[in-house]
């Protein structure tokens, strides 16, 4: 487990899977912590997958590959190679069992730094193969509902920084994509007041958002300015049909596989392709208020 602090906020992260599992400012806990009966989990990286693909499978040059919820790399044991009192860098590269799932050499850093009260998270992904490589990314942090005593998950909302006309992806029973999208209306273009059943038929995906969204609520002085500007999606979820007293916002650079299709990923619309040698950096960050 490593600690990160600054004046103003306290972060761990533990080996597997470089995740996140505190974020705390002024003795409050931010980050969801994790507890059995709602998520076990804190703030995963999903990659080489976002989501799930149809029957757990893919293709890829006439042969085909299976590969679990969000990828493998939540699962790993990442190398700590940098390390300061603000800032730890992380690394991931390709092992005998990963192949197996997915047939590239790669290198996967993650760097979570903290400014002030905001901690970044930046992902660079190298392609070491000999070949194009394809892959999927995203966040997949969860924040704690309420953040202050006598409040209720009811009085909390996401505010877009700008009035927009957000699409909301469209999934089918089994959480795979099915082609269509719907406008989704927010308050005066910009607020979606929470509630609960809100994700009982799963996760909320949206595209066309301005990349910044405020979580908090006007009867309390704890909030989340979550910025996204890299991520075409954002997700919205907590476990289906609970009251589950947390909420993560997904960045996420691609979307799942389409119901029914088995896909090959060099064909799949919106994945990510690194030629050999290349490599792509993304980032996402959170402000605590």
């Amino acid at each position: 487990m490593q600690e990160l602090r600054n004046e103003h906020v306290i972060v761990r992260i533990q080996e597997k899977g470089a995740e996140l599992v505190s974020v705390q400012k002024d003795g409050t806990e931010y980050l969801w912590t994790g507890e059995k009966a709602y998520w076990e989990e804190h703030s995963p990286v999903l990659f080489p997958i976002v989501g799930r693909l149809y029957e757990r499978k893919y293709r890829l040059q006439g042969q085909e590959y299976v590969i679990g919820l969000h990828g493998f790399a939540k699962e790993k044991i990442f190398t700590l190679i940098e390390k300061s009192e603000t800032q730890a860098l992380f690394e991931l590269q390709e092992d005998e069992d990963s192949l197996k799932e997915y047939p590239f050499h790669f290198r996967l850093r993650i760097r979570y730094r903290l400014e002030g009260s905001c901690v970044k998270v930046s992902y660079q992904v190298e392609n070491r193969s000999e070949a194009s490589m394809y892959f999927g990314l995203g966040g997949h942090p969860g924040f704690c509902i309420p953040m202050e005593e006598g409040l209720e998950f009811s009085e909390y909302h996401l505010e877009f920084c700008r009035p927009c006309r957000p699409k909301r992806v469209q999934f089918s029973e089994t959480c795979l994509v099915t082609g269509q999208a719907e406008e989704f209306l927010l308050k005066d273009g910009r607020r979606l007041p929470l509630r609960h059943d809100l994700f009982d038929e799963d996760a909320i995906v949206l595209s066309d958002t301005p990349g910044e969204v405020f979580l908090g609520t006007e009867k309390g002085t704890k909030g989340i300015r979550f910025f996204y500007e890299d991520f075409p999606y954002l997700g919205i979820w907590h476990t289906t049909k609970a009251e589950a007293p947390f909420l993560c916002l997904e960045p996420w650079l691609t979307l799942p596989g389409r119901d029914g299709v088995v896909e090959d990923i060099a064909g799949k619309e919106d994945m990510v392709c690194l030629k050999e040698r290349e490599t792509l950096q993304k980032s996402w960050r959170m402000e605590l208020v």
